[in-house]
């Protein structure tokens, strides 16, 4: 794991709005006495959410408190996790999944897109839209290669697909989420090919299984 290290410009403070301090009150609630610790990720997730999408350091310290925590607990936590974001993002954060299934399917071109319409990783463009980074598997192996920015996955795309999606997104316009290519979820490219209400591909009503069990086989032979 490469090192992870807090943004060297920072905030001089941080402290949660009124309604994420009550949801924040409310998580620690759930864990017993002496054990308010465990809310420490809920926790620096809404802190990040608030914070356009990144956590300063006084944003640890402030949960740290909170929690009863030392500071430096809270610090490695937020440093190991790379769910954690320790630097500004963009208005739109891309995450580029760069493990096999995609790179197979063509992720790499997909990098070339960010490199052209957004800049080298970790950077944020200066209109304050973009910024992106090569994240491991994000679990939509079938809809390789694929992309999630903010909290929406973005499925088999192409580079082209992808830099209008990027386009769109800069203009202002609605997008969708999901497959890119008109694929239902992760069903075959060509269709669904099972669970068709009875019918099969060629639309012909499928026979329908017996319900009638079997006996059982009797012990000995007999």
């Amino acid at each position: 794991m490469s090192v992870r290290r807090l943004d060297s410009v920072q905030p001089k403070k941080f402290e949660f709005s009124p309604a994420n301090l009550k949801w924040a009150k409310n998580q620690i609630k759930k864990f017993p006495k002496g054990r308010q610790a465990s809310a420490v990720i809920p926790l620096l997730w809404r802190a990040q959410e608030q914070h356009d999408g990144w956590l300063p350091e006084p944003a640890l310290r402030a949960v740290a408190n909170m929690l009863d925590m030392a500071y430096i607990r809270v610090y490695e936590i937020a440093t190991f996790y790379t769910m954690f974001n320790l630097s500004p993002v963009g208005k739109y954060f891309v995450q580029l999944c760069g493990t096999t299934p995609c790179w197979l399917r063509g992720a790499n071109e997909l990098k070339d897109v960010c490199r052209r319409v957004i800049g080298e990783q970790q950077q944020v463009t200066d209109d304050g839209v973009f910024s992106w980074l090569e994240v491991e598997c994000l679990g939509a192996c079938t809809n390789a290669p694929m992309v999630q920015i903010n909290k929406d996955y973005y499925e088999d795309l192409t580079p082209e697909s992808f830099e209008q999606l990027l386009t769109d997104l800069r203009e202002g316009k609605a997008v969708t989420p999901g497959p890119q290519n008109g694929r239902q979820f992760s069903c075959p490219e060509g269709g669904p090919t099972t669970l068709l209400n009875g019918a099969n591909p060629k639309g012909k009503a499928s026979a329908k299984p017996s319900t009638r069990a079997k006996p059982a086989a009797k012990r000995g032979g007999k």
